[in-house]
């Protein structure tokens, strides 16, 4: 497990957050650990005939139908193959449960609210609505995923009628 701690004039250095970190094309990704429900190996994806953009089908996880979205996609990255380190990070997002594929889970971070950033305006395209903040660490940066916004209104209703 891994600390950072910054103290930087103006910020709340009072809080720690816990985030589970992942990888996609390289890229280190982490998403509040609350909203974590497990963590899963690849397992057979059942395609559905019209999913919403990047949701592959769903699974069943011990009784209950999952979607699945491939971060990949949805972020816009080329598709890559699925590995022995490929896992589905199920979480509660927008009200719904939905599992997410990255390439590789790496750890649980606890880190202080005042290594975070806002989110960068990236461009007009919109992407960067997905980012809620960016985590300075000491070898590299990790982005904060808004798991609501990933979603969106319009793909979380697809998703209720896929798992109803």
């Amino acid at each position: 497990m891994k600390t950072a701690t910054s103290n930087q004039p103006g910020q709340n250095t009072g809080e720690t957050l816990q985030l589970v970190s992942f990888c996609v094309n390289d890229e280190h990704y982490a998403v509040d650990i609350l909203r974590v429900q497990e963590i899963n190996r690849m397992m057979n994806i059942t395609q559905v005939p019209e999913s919403p953009a990047g949701v592959e089908g769903v699974i069943n996880l011990r009784g209950r139908i999952i979607p699945i979205m491939d971060l990949r996609v949805r972020f816009g990255m080329p598709a890559a193959e699925r590995t022995d380190e490929s896992r589905i990070v199920v979480v509660e997002a927008a009200g719904a449960t939905v599992g997410f594929i990255v390439d590789r889970v790496h750890e649980v971070l606890r880190i202080s609210s005042s290594t975070v950033d806002p989110a960068p305006t990236l461009s007009s395209s919109g992407n960067s609505r997905y980012i809620q903040g960016v985590a300075k660490l000491d070898d590299h940066l990790v982005i904060l995923l808004d798991l609501d916004s990933l979603l969106g209104e319009q793909t979380v209703n697809a998703i209720n009628r896929m798992a109803a």
